[in-house]
């Protein structure tokens, strides 16, 4: 990884950080790449649009075959999937995923131009509707749903906060309070500016290779990739999603039996043949502190409605039954779209391999990721050894 932080300089050099940190971690020679896969970002010029080839040229043409894969925040796992399908398909051995990202200060905004058939430039032009916006739905459908608390979403800022503190990559490593989390400034009620992740700088890359790669190099345990969720939802989606002004119809259509975030887990677990009692931990996408406690609930790791009370027990930190962003998540780094789903996974093969030095998850034997994208990406990665 190439550490999280507002750099002020050009994705690409952190994504050949990256890029140089995983092959020498992997120890895979950069000649061995056969297919590298670029998480695009939009917000860089051309060079994002193709960050396949972009990253080949910074790395060093060496003849293989490149491709570029965008899914909002879910960008890094539909690059890692793309990299996943054609290793099982036998069309190559050694891949090499990046994703990386400079991005600007503030909120994130839509790219300029009017876009009147555009719902994410129609939400910002007609509502002034920024992605904090939308967070605040959701927080407040859960509080109206399930009884949830101000002080609840604080204390898993609070949780996350200590987490981090010895992640070598995260942006902000400060432990926080609660007072403090509900003293910062409200953002959008019922959510404070410490509830919400800011935008960063920042890159993750992953080395994938063939079972028959590895063992041939003589890895004979390595870490797993079982499943890769790409799902997307079902009609209808009663449940708000960004950057969509209305929820769907029933009225002709039942509702599926699993929501939409519901189902990316779901479709992990199935694949892999793992339930979501053989999880050790979880990286989940915390763009607030109130979408980690959906998330913990859309990956069955308890019941709906029962997220709080984990988090109360302190079952959702380092040493609790189900440890929940033991990087520090998204609080701690912030977005960098096309890099985030990626450093899920990283983070996960470290808890695996027993190499996160203070932050270690005891026993890590199985690992899972949530991510979500604009427009019904979804993505969730399940690892294990």
């Amino acid at each position: 990884m190439h550490p999280w932080g507002k750099w002020g300089r050009n994705f690409v050099s952190y994504g050949v950080h990256a890029s140089r940190a995983a092959l020498k971690d992997s120890d895979v020679s950069w000649e061995d790449v056969d297919f590298i896969v670029g998480g695009e970002t939009v917000r860089n010029g051309y060079g994002g649009y193709v960050a396949g080839a972009t990253f080949a040229q910074a790395l060093g043409w060496n003849g293989a075959r490149v491709a570029t894969s965008y899914a909002a925040c879910a960008t890094g796992a539909q690059a890692l999937d793309t990299a996943r399908a054609r290793i099982l398909a036998g069309m190559c051995d050694v891949a090499l995923v990046v994703g990386a990202d400079t991005t600007p200060k503030g909120f994130l905004a839509p790219n300029a131009g009017e876009r009147w058939d555009d719902p994410d430039w129609l939400r910002f032009r007609l509502l002034g509707m920024t992605n904090p916006g939308y967070f605040a739905l959701y927080a407040r459908r859960r509080m109206d749903l399930y009884g949830a608390t101000s002080e609840d979403f604080a204390a898993v800022k609070v949780k996350n906060a200590r987490h981090g503190l010895h992640n070598p990559n995260t942006r902000y490593r400060k432990e926080v309070s609660a007072e403090d989390v509900l003293g910062s400034a409200v953002v959008s009620d019922p959510l404070h500016l410490l509830d919400i992740c800011a935008t960063s700088d920042g890159a993750a890359a992953v080395v994938l290779t063939s079972m028959d790669y590895a063992r041939r190099h003589g890895v004979a345990d390595p870490v797993r990739v079982r499943a890769i969720s790409t799902v997307t939802p079902t009609f209808p989606q009663t449940v708000i999603d960004m950057p969509l002004l209305s929820t769907d119809p029933t009225s002709a259509v039942s509702p599926a039996d699993l929501t939409f975030k519901q189902s990316i887990g779901a479709a992990a677990y199935e694949e892999a043949g793992i339930g979501p009692e053989d999880v050790s931990l979880a990286e989940v996408y915390d763009l607030s502190t109130a979408l980690e406690l959906d998330w913990i609930e859309d990956l069955a790791l308890c019941k709906p409605g029962e997220a709080e009370q984990l988090s109360r027990a302190g079952d959702t930190t380092i040493g609790g039954r189900i440890p929940v962003n033991p990087s520090g998540g998204l609080a701690c780094f912030g977005e960098a779209v096309p890099a985030q789903a990626l450093a899920q996974v990283c983070e996960v093969t470290w808890q695996l391999r027993g190499q996160a030095e203070g932050r270690q998850v005891e026993d890590a034997k199985v690992g899972i990721t949530a991510n979500q994208g604009l427009f019904g990406h979804g993505s969730s990665v399940l690892l294990s050894v």
